[in-house]
């Protein structure tokens, strides 16, 4: 087997066994808490530039299938683990972990002490970072990492997003005979689905709850999507910095007080930019799909599935019309929001979970009734 190794870019090397493919890719190393959906993180758009370790043990143990994919590619640059399974046991499985990332050429290193990777990310920050599935110099890997462009500043939304409009009309369906799944609502709204990165189970929950969705590039004006007559534009998740993002803050400004918005994670920081707040780098982030979150409205917690490595910063908001909806109570890091006048509301974490909990899957049905009420005051 051959040797890999991780390079931060504070002179710390990890070295381990080499899976996937063996090449050096670089990004932010980042940490995922997550026990299960590695392959949804893997297809995450969110991911892309970063390099990402998983604290569960055992990654690779049930496979890859194409259902499972948030999109169409693996988008994470490397994978760090402490044991990658070359064994896959699972009767949904189609191939190996191993050959579904080695396809997108990146490296996995398997036998890294992960509780160390974490523990040095938690206390010093995430950190710029280069996996070598193929070995090398250590000392010139340390350099590499150096010289990898920090996150804060990146616009890495358009990068991921479609280079053209298209329909998505598929529901959630069962994993198994085994798991009931109610039937999509009839389709009784049009949404205009912003795309930064989405995932696909964002836009099969909309289908869901009766949408027929239009995805567009992340550089399509507010008149393009106005002229599409939606009841309703969504604003998705996706990678890199919100605040270079001016483009699209300024589209979803013009939209508000037109059209219902829904957001969610760098959605939600964008819309947060439209309505006169700011961002900031969080030190490490949130990545996992236990992050307990206060709703102020219901006063109830939920159990979310979250990743991103920015937030809203709830104290920048000048405007009496901004409500703050959902705090993070492991760190008080806003969590959602909406407008007091206009259909307007967004959430940081994934109520679409996949991987996570379904605690927040009601804010798609609160979507759908406030279009509906839209519709009817027109």
């Amino acid at each position: 087997m051959e040797k890999s190794i991780l390079a931060l870019e504070d002179g710390t090397v990890y070295e381990g066994t080499s899976f996937g493919a063996r090449t050096i890719r670089s990004g932010e190393v980042v940490f995922n808490t997550s026990i299960t959906g590695y392959q949804e993180i893997f297809t995450d758009p969110s991911y892309c530039g970063q390099i990402v370790v998983l604290t569960n043990p055992q990654i690779g143990n049930y496979g890859a299938n194409q259902d499972d994919s948030e999109s169409g590619r693996p988008y994470i640059e490397g994978l760090v683990v402490r044991d990658f399974s070359p064994v896959v046991s699972n009767w949904r499985s189609e191939e190996a972990a191993e050959q579904f990332l080695s396809k997108s050429q990146v490296p996995v290193a398997s036998g890294i002490d992960t509780r160390s990777v974490v523990r040095r990310l938690r206390s010093r920050g995430v950190m710029r970072g280069v996996l070598s599935g193929s070995g090398g110099d250590a000392a010139e890997l340390v350099k590499m990492a150096q010289q990898v462009p920090s996150m804060a500043g990146l616009d890495l939304a358009t990068k991921v997003s479609t280079l053209s409009q298209y329909r998505w009309k598929d529901a959630v369906k069962p994993c198994s005979p085994s798991e009931v799944v109610e039937d999509a609502v009839e389709p009784r709204f049009h949404v205009v689905a912003y795309d930064f990165g989405i995932k696909r189970n964002i836009l099969r929950r909309l289908v869901q709850v009766g949408c027929e969705v239009t995805v567009v590039p992340a550089l399509t004006t507010a008149e393009d999507v106005l002229a599409m007559k939606p009841d309703g534009v969504f604003l998705s998740n996706g990678p890199g910095d919100p605040e270079p993002l001016e483009f699209q803050a300024t589209q979803v400004r013009k939209l508000v007080g037109k059209t219902p918005i829904f957001g969610i994670c760098l959605g939600h920081q964008v819309l947060g930019l439209a309505l006169g707040g700011k961002t900031f780098k969080l030190k490490f982030g949130h990545r996992g799909a236990n992050h307990p979150v206060l709703n102020y409205r219901t006063q109830k917690v939920e159990i979310t599935s979250q990743n991103h490595g920015f937030a809203v910063d709830p104290d920048s908001f000048k405007s009496s019309d901004v409500e703050l909806t959902h705090i993070n109570l492991n760190d008080q890091t806003l969590e959602g929001l909406r407008h007091r006048s206009h259909p307007v509301f967004c959430v940081q974490y994934h109520p679409e979970a996949a991987p996570g909990p379904h605690d927040s899957r009601y804010l798609f049905d609160d979507f759908a009734a406030l279009m509906s009420e839209h519709s009817k005051a027109k």
